[in-house]
């Protein structure tokens, strides 16, 4: 679909980029935005308390200006452009979007990119997110530096033997399942959006200690996690999230905010949510036995 078909759709929203996310918006960035020249920078020209920035968002039009897109490559919930020796760092919780040229842009945004041919590349935050310029190099964030050191999800080097290395490296003890897959940035990019559908899939519930998890069910949850992922960014990201040009996702997400209360689609069970570690899980209570 066209960028000029799809601007009566871009609204702000808050979105999370989770690696299915990060991977379709890299991959439509390398196809729009690569080769363009950086004409114009705005940075920061609607102030947001929770837009982060990489120091003095003033200097990013120095940074980047007369420099071309040399392509984008996604890191965990993170899409990272390069231009020349200049990093564009969009990080979890930004909106981003394109816009050809003569395309009506948001009254308000956090980071604007012009292109010399008059497109543009829009960057918005609803509730949080990370907008950071810098040369390369000079980024020493660990959070950044362990997602584009630790192998991801859908590549050959998370095989088994390094699934059950984070295993036996955890404090199992008291740990539950979606606490294991979703703190302490254990697998980059994976986060509560995504693991819904991951244990779904496993047949497993979020609440369930990871001490209590089976060798079956341990194999389960590892080929849901690499399965469900690879299925997600196949099919474009989640049809809860939004792509470049403002459409949703191919992947029809089965546990969400939009399903709850409907009938499983394996048992017939209605979906539940609750509140737990500071967000909400979505589960089949028959399906995903608690215990």
């Amino acid at each position: 679909m066209t960028a000029a078909k799809n601007k009566n759709k871009r609204k702000a929203e808050w979105r999370m980029i989770e690696i299915p996310e990060s991977n379709t918006l890299a991959k439509q960035l390398n196809s729009t935005v690569k080769g363009k020249t950086i004409q114009n920078v705005y940075a920061n020209s609607s102030p947001h308390k929770f837009a982060w920035y990489f120091g003095d968002p003033s200097n990013y039009h120095s940074l980047l200006s007369d420099k071309t897109i040399d392509g984008a490559e996604a890191y965990a919930g993170m899409v990272e452009m390069r231009a020349g020796d200049a990093r564009i760092l969009l990080c979890d919780g930004v909106n981003i979007r394109f816009f050809g040229a003569g395309e009506k842009l948001p009254a308000k945004h956090q980071l604007h990119i012009e292109f010399a041919d008059s497109s543009s590349l829009v960057c918005s935050v609803q509730m949080y997110g990370g907008l950071w310029v810098f040369s390369d190099g000079k980024n020493d964030n660990p959070y950044y530096l362990m997602s584009k050191a630790k192998p991801v999800p859908m590549g050959e080097k998370f095989d088994e033997s390094y699934f059950t290395g984070l295993i036996a490296s955890a404090n199992l003890k008291k740990l539950s399942v979606k606490a294991f897959l979703a703190t302490e940035q254990r697998i980059p990019g994976l986060g509560n959006g995504v693991l819904q559908d991951i244990l779904f899939r496993a047949r497993i519930h979020p609440k369930k200690k990871m001490s209590a998890l089976s060798p079956e069910e341990i194999q389960n949850l590892f080929t849901a996690i690499k399965s469900t992922l690879s299925e997600m960014t196949a099919k474009g990201g989640r049809n809860t999230e939004k792509d470049l040009f403002g459409c949703a996702g191919g992947y029809p997400s089965i546990l969400s905010k939009k399903t709850v209360g409907t009938p499983c689609p394996v048992c017939g069970t209605r979906i539940k949510k609750e509140a737990y570690l500071g967000g909400s899980i979505y589960y089949c209570g028959t399906c995903q036995p608690s215990e």
